[in-house]
């Protein structure tokens, strides 16, 4: 096994393997990996996966990932089963330095090893092992060739512990299976939080049983006119219990004071005048804000809270705060003295946009600073009062953002953002007065104004959603724009297998 490392970087092997991608290749860059061509393992029809029955969840995964292209049966037997040559998951007894995330992974002539701590640690060193293999393993038939895994021994572990990627539901709906599918592509990155865009002002987009017409009305609408829809509780829940079988976790977010048009269309009741506000099919922001003053909106707000925070198991719940531009400074700051400890009362801690910080919120809240600037002295102020800050920064980790002008999609109010643009920067210096210690992670939003298929997620999404987990998983040491070209550049066949619309930029040299 290859112990802790003594500094961080690769070890190059003399000769280069002749596999597709060697342990040196893996995004998001290892802590640490060493390459040994002649230790390359081939998976055969008479291999195995060695687990314990904690770790049979991730074995079976692994198995269903490995089966399709190569029409191997590959069962999962018991852990200390050595009849057969295969694959071995390890649980416990790791180097203490992989915490819960991290794994050591070594590929040897006679059989693969994986060790962690926790079957999180598993998950996310099954996804560098699946890089090793052929990029024709995401195939779903079966291939005719030989399935070779490179060589070498890798010993990696997170550098923040959130590494999320937001998807706007609101602007266009996209229903559970596109969701599911988008789950399944972040995984492979060591993406462990989903945050869902659930509300706006063009859509509501979950059913909440004791406000029936926010789906009713609300959940018909979407950007230029276009179809709406919503998830039921069960559905949302079955969204929920897919991404944790991912070792994901979900965040969901009804945006509020403002960007709640789609509510206030719904209900008259949550408007000042009592009337309800014709819907939005544009793309403006800023102009919609619950009546402040009134206590039904608080009712609706509890109601919402409640419902929600029961169907999610994770610790967190966000509840907006951005683009408030028609709530005053004083009714911004009123309202969430009276919600923020709605959000703890049903079990769960705060998430929100950066500009929550100018009402004070506990310590527990996370912030996400998604601004373009690189200081806000608001947020520093939270950061030294021991606010996380989740960093999501606009001309940077915006996948809706354009490549270039003649993206066909996208925004570029940020910029535009090519994929070196969206590489080079470093969460413990982007944002003064946020240092190493006050980053929760990093995310990588995903706005829907003009997406309309998953074809249009992928191609905004990859290949910047790989370089923002990079950030997020790998040691600042690794950091290279010119090193990680050349990783991501043997990426593109594993896209093109698995059916992914990626954007092929002109900045990498695509095998």
């Amino acid at each position: 096994m290859l112990g802790p490392p003594g500094l961080t970087g690769f070890a190059a092997a003399d000769n280069p393997p002749a596999t597709e991608r060697a342990v040196t290749d893996i995004v998001p860059a290892p802590v640490q990996a060493r390459s040994d061509p002649a230790a390359n393992f081939t998976l055969t029809a008479d291999s195995v996966i060695r687990a314990e029955y904690q770790a049979h969840d991730v074995a079976d995964y692994l198995g269903n990932l490995l089966r399709p292209a190569t029409g191997f049966p590959i069962p999962v037997v018991d852990r200390y089963d050595s009849d057969k040559p295969g694959i071995t998951l390890q649980l416990g007894d790791a180097d203490q330095q992989l915490g819960n995330e991290g794994y050591q992974l070594t590929v040897a002539k006679d059989g693969i090893t994986l060790q962690a701590n926790t079957t999180d640690g598993l998950f996310e060193g099954v996804q560098s092992l699946r890089q090793l293999f052929p990029a024709a393993i995401g195939k779903s038939s079966v291939q005719q060739q030989d399935w070779t895994v490179s060589g070498g021994t890798v010993f990696d572990y997170p550098r923040f512990a959130r590494r999320g990627a937001m998807l706007d539901v609101a602007r266009h709906f996209f229903g559970p299976d596109q969701v599911k599918r988008y789950i399944d592509q972040i995984a492979q990155y060591k993406i462990n939080t989903l945050h869902l865009h659930l509300t706006d002002d063009q859509g509501w987009r979950i059913e909440i049983k004791s406000w029936p017409q926010l789906t009713e009305i609300g959940g018909k609408t979407a950007v230029d006119g276009d179809p709406g829809g919503f998830y039921t509780q069960d559905q949302y829940t079955d969204i929920v219990n897919y991404a944790a079988s991912r070792h994901i976790t979900v965040v969901p977010e009804v945006d509020m004071p403002g960007h709640t048009n789609a509510a206030q269309a719904s209900y008259g009741e949550l408007n000042c005048d009592g009337k309800p506000v014709p819907p939005r099919t544009d793309i403006d922001v800023g102009y919609s804000s619950l009546c402040i003053s009134s206590p039904t909106t608080y009712k609706f707000v509890e109601d919402v809270i409640r419902e929600l925070a029961a169907l999610t198991p994770g610790p967190y719940l966000d509840i907006g705060g951005d683009e408030a531009k028609s709530t005053s400074a004083a009714d911004y700051s009123a309202f969430y003295a009276k919600v923020m400890p709605l959000v703890s009362e049903y079990g769960k801690q705060i998430q929100a946009w950066h500009n929550i910080v100018e009402a004070n919120p506990p310590v527990s809240a996370v912030p996400e600073y998604w601004d373009t600037a690189r200081s806000n002295p608001d947020v520093a102020a939270a950061a030294a009062r021991g606010n996380k800050i989740l960093l999501a920064p606009a001309d940077k980790a915006y996948l809706d953002m354009k490549y270039t002008p003649d993206d066909p999609l996208g925004l570029h109010w940020a910029g535009y953002v090519e994929v070196q643009d969206s590489y080079d920067w470093d969460p413990a210096t982007v944002l003064q007065g946020v240092p190493e210690s006050s980053v929760a992670g990093v995310e990588a939003p995903l706005w829907s104004e003009t997406l309309r298929t998953s074809a249009d997620i992928e191609y905004q999404a990859f290949p910047r959603l790989a370089g923002i987990a990079e950030i997020g998983w790998s040691p600042a040491a690794t950091h290279n724009w010119d090193n990680y070209r050349t990783r991501l550049a043997a990426q593109g066949p594993i896209w093109a297998a698995q059916g992914i619309n990626f954007y092929r930029s002109p900045q990498v040299d695509w095998k």
